[in-house]
């Protein structure tokens, strides 16, 4: 059968845009067609995505800043930290969308509004059906929104957040400082900090985060976000200029890649959100550049992913203690961040730590919640070879 296009995206968002873009932009794939399937156009800024890294991975232009210094903020400690060689990235939904708008301007792209009904594999070829149209593509890249068998073995959280992006009648921010953790908020049982993004002395991101099972009533994130404000920043005279809220799974299931010959996961739906920090834009560009590579290599999108085993691991065991402990949280990534540095703390977050760097930040922290973490979880967990010599 010959396909309709080369590659459709069932879904788009940050993973799709990113992956669609990585092939229009590489020469290799200049022939090639590429269907994007949206539910809806992207229009409004809902969402803010930070990240760390030397580079902003081509984003640069549209960026809405970058830091060379954040500041962390808990029970005893306050300290701002020099990022090099990291800076610190802002990217506003709004800007990433439009700027794609452009990027994927092209004959080999064609955009189509719709729901996806189902994704099937049909072994040389992938199906979509939309809008009652069956659709059949080389490979199909599928970012639909994850689905989570309920399991007593695994944890699912969720890292839920309101934000206000206020404007101050005078000067009132620190322009060149972002605050990363502010747990200066009573902790309730369960992980709460604010962080601020300030765009100059005038205006900043204000947003209310929290590590739980159960969402709050919205009335609850605004008083949450109104004491912090009142009490802790001392600021009183300002403007709501816009609002954003989410949800983003934290969940340790694992989440297969490859759903079919022709048809691989990608972002939420690949796993692609660290399960014990909600951490997700950094990972999906770089997901976007292994899959290119891949393809271009081998012809097939799929790779192995270059990860070690033990940091599921270490996944399941943060998650475990945010469920169980969440109220000791605030004390715990104080120990983190009084006694480590914030490169090797980024570097465990990337996944790319040696063995013998991991042990030495876990045996920073509090030893305690973990171990009975530990206990709690010991059925369901086959430690990595290494991880097991070890201890």
């Amino acid at each position: 059968m010959e396909p309709d296009y080369d590659y459709i995206f069932a879904g788009t968002g940050a993973a799709g845009f990113s992956l669609a873009r990585a092939l229009v932009k590489n020469p290799a794939f200049s022939q090639n067609r590429i269907l994007l399937i949206e539910p809806d156009a992207k229009r409004k800024n809902d969402r803010t995505w930070c990240f760390w890294h030397p580079h902003a991975y081509g984003l640069e232009s549209i960026a809405a800043k970058c830091w060379d210094q954040v500041r962390f903020s808990g029970p005893g400690f306050n300290h701002t930290f020099d990022l090099s060689p990291y800076h610190y990235w802002m990217i506003r939904g709004i800007d990433y969308y439009l700027w794609m708008d452009r990027e994927l301007t092209s004959p080999q792209v064609t955009r189509l509004s719709g729901k996806v009904d189902t994704v099937e594999d049909h072994g040389e070829v992938a199906c979509v059906q939309v809008n009652g149209e069956n659709l059949f593509a080389r490979y199909v890249f599928d970012s639909r929104p994850p689905v989570f068998t309920p399991s007593r073995q695994y944890h699912d959280l969720k890292q839920h957040f309101k934000g206000y992006f206020l404007e101050t009648e005078g000067d009132f921010f620190d322009p060149a400082v972002p605050t990363l953790f502010d747990f200066q908020t009573d902790q309730k049982g369960c992980m709460r900090f604010f962080y601020i993004l300030p765009q100059d002395a005038r205006h900043a991101l204000v947003e209310y985060t929290l590590f739980s099972e159960r969402i709050l009533p919205d009335e609850e994130y605004r008083q949450a976000i109104n004491t912090y404000l009142a009490e802790i920043l001392h600021l009183s005279r300002y403007r709501v200029l816009e609002e954003e809220n989410g949800v983003i799974p934290m969940n340790d299931q694992p989440l297969p890649r490859r759903l079919g010959n022709r048809i691989m996961a990608i972002g939420a739906r690949g796993g692609r959100i660290k399960p014990s920090s909600g951490y997700a834009f950094k990972r999906i560009q770089e997901d976007s550049l292994a899959i290119v590579d891949a393809l271009v290599q081998t012809g097939q999108p799929f790779y192995r992913s270059p990860a070690p085993d033990r940091y599921a691991l270490f996944d399941r065991l943060m998650l475990d203690v945010m469920q169980h402990d969440g109220g000791r949280m605030a004390a715990i990534f104080t120990r983190l961040f009084q006694r480590n540095s914030i490169q090797d703390i980024f570097s465990f977050l990337d996944e790319k730590n040696s063995l013998p760097q991991d042990l030495r930040l876990i045996s920073s922290l509090p030893w305690g919640p973990f171990l009975l973490a530990l206990f709690r979880n010991i059925r369901y967990i086959s430690l990595p070879d290494k991880v097991r010599v070890s201890m």
